[in-house]
């Protein structure tokens, strides 16, 4: 691929976010009712590709048994709110009310309160009981102390997700996590990224993950690319990771590798696109995060914006706009993409001729930059 001249002693690599592409319509057409948006991964089927982001704004018990049952996958946050206090509830609506300019400091003071073991074992099984597939994510440096927690509470799947994830972590103070060893030795499905390049994600599928989560710094709530200098513009970073699986899958003998966007997914188009680059389903914060039954009030943040020393996140406002049945299944009450998340993903199939998500991943796409009035 040609690269860029930025400087005499420096070249780069072009790439591009959802915003630089769009797909191409094709010759053939079919109604939206014979399209299916099904996904599988493991032996957990979804009517719906949409992963819920592991973020307190997003997910609490009751917004995930919601999600469930609409057909998508919830994750739990297990090192959100919910398993460092007995009711976050107050909290919540004490976060949706602070002043911009006081959120990060308060938000490091809350979220300073250790998180208990017990409160783990009850969330994931609430939600469990309410027969609904459960998910729980947690950092790799928290993942050694917490995940036989996890697996006997009865998750289903188990997510490791961080702004990034490596197959190999080097540290002089602690032993790390070794993925590989890991997730041969646990008896769930592990989801695991965020990786941003072809080599990350094949390092990630060589462990044996599941899935990979592909996404650095891209959210609306992530400051990442102000702070560390880092970003991955997403169409490219999924595109790469997707011709990883592809060149896995010949590596492993026709073992097939889940790939998760994660980030820059704000409204319907961009999830169209992400899985028009290769994904296979999405993960979604800000989007499910703008659900009057979600738990942020119309709030939004991460896990990088409570940092103890270095926060790469802040609360963002994104108001508070419609039940997430209307966000993921309409009727849609507005057109910029924010609602009936489903129904713009059958009809963009159906435009382009395709049936099913595998078949739509080979859709055309052109560069063409979105220039907003």
């Amino acid at each position: 691929m040609n690269e860029i001249e930025i400087g005499r002693g420096k070249r780069g690599r072009r790439a591009y976010s959802f915003d630089d592409i769009a797909v191409v319509p094709s010759r053939r057409t079919r109604d939206p009712e014979e399209v299916s948006t099904s996904w599988q991964i493991d032996a957990y089927h979804f009517p719906l590709p949409v992963i819920a982001a592991p973020m307190d704004s997003v997910m609490s018990p009751d917004s995930a048994i919601t999600l469930g049952k609409l057909g998508g996958l919830p994750v739990l946050d297990l090192e959100g709110l919910w398993t460092r206090y007995d009711d976050p509830t107050l909290l919540l609506a004490e976060i949706a009310g602070l002043d911009p300019a006081l959120s990060t400091a308060r938000l490091q003071q809350i979220y300073a309160e250790p998180i208990k073991p017990e409160l783990i074992t009850v969330r994931i099984r609430q939600v469990r009981e309410a027969g609904i597939t459960v998910a729980g994510a947690l950092s790799p440096q928290r993942t050694q102390e917490f995940w036989k927690t996890v697996v006997d509470a009865g998750c289903d799947l188990f997510v490791i997700r961080g702004t990034t994830v490596s197959a190999e972590h080097v540290s002089s103070r602690a032993e790390p996590l070794n993925l590989k060893r890991f997730i041969y030795e646990l008896d769930v499905p592990v989801i695991v990224g965020g990786a941003s390049s072809y080599t990350a994600a094949l390092h990630l599928m060589r462990t044996g993950a599941a899935g990979v989560l592909v996404g650095f710094g891209g959210g609306a709530a992530h400051t990442t690319r102000l702070t560390l200098g880092i970003h991955a513009p997403m169409a490219s970073a999924v595109a790469d990771v997707a011709a990883a699986r592809r060149d896995y899958m010949d590596e492993s003998g026709g073992r097939y590798v889940h790939v998760i966007a994660d980030g820059g997914l704000g409204r319907s188009g961009e999830i169209v696109k992400a899985i028009a680059c290769g994904a296979d389903a999405v993960m979604l914060g800000a989007a499910l995060a703008r659900a009057t039954d979600a738990p942020g009030r119309g709030f939004h943040w991460g896990s990088e914006a409570h940092h103890a020393s270095l926060p790469r996140g802040e609360r963002v406002e994104v108001g508070a706009l419609a039940p997430l049945k209307e966000i993921l299944l309409g009727p849609g009450r507005k057109a910029d993409g924010t609602t009936h998340i489903s129904g713009a993903l059958r009809h963009a199939m159906a435009t382009t001729g395709y049936s099913d998500l595998k078949e739509f991943q080979r859709v055309e796409v052109v560069v063409a930059p979105y220039q907003s009035s």
